[in-house]
């Protein structure tokens, strides 16, 4: 997951953006991830770049066969971090290298970021085998 997240860095901004060559937002970016990795999922659409509940993500990534962890736990790359950047937003993080892969509203793009999380991490999810 991490290496198709780098791949994709660069890649333009668009809410509920699903494919590289029109526009990715973090679930899409995490869906082309996943599906690089020959696993399907369907991810959800239709919501506001704000609001949304973490009952609701920790719903949807457990059907999807992630597995929680508490937020400092430490971090392999191909998790998807779960953050805060603000009280009424959630955005999703791929761990890639020493940093982070996202898609950055703010820059209309996907993008790396060296170092640690720029916002509080919530949650890590990772795919684990059974």
């Amino acid at each position: 997951m991490a290496d198709k997240a780098m791949a994709l860095c660069g890649a333009r901004f668009c809410l509920h953006g699903r494919d590289e060559e029109t526009g990715l937002d973090c679930i899409g970016l995490a869906q082309k991830c996943l599906l690089a990795g020959d696993f399907e999922c369907d991810a959800p659409n239709g919501y506001s770049i704000r609001g949304g509940c973490e009952q609701s993500i920790n719903k949807f990534m457990a059907e999807t066969g992630f597995t929680r962890f508490p937020p400092e736990s430490e971090l392999c790359e191909g998790d998807i971090i779960l953050v805060r950047p603000s009280p009424v937003q959630w955005h999703f993080l791929i761990r890639a290298e020493d940093g982070f892969v996202h898609a950055h509203a703010g820059l209309g793009k996907v993008v790396y970021c060296p170092g640690d999380s720029p916002w509080p991490i919530v949650a890590i999810f990772r795919l684990t085998e059974d």
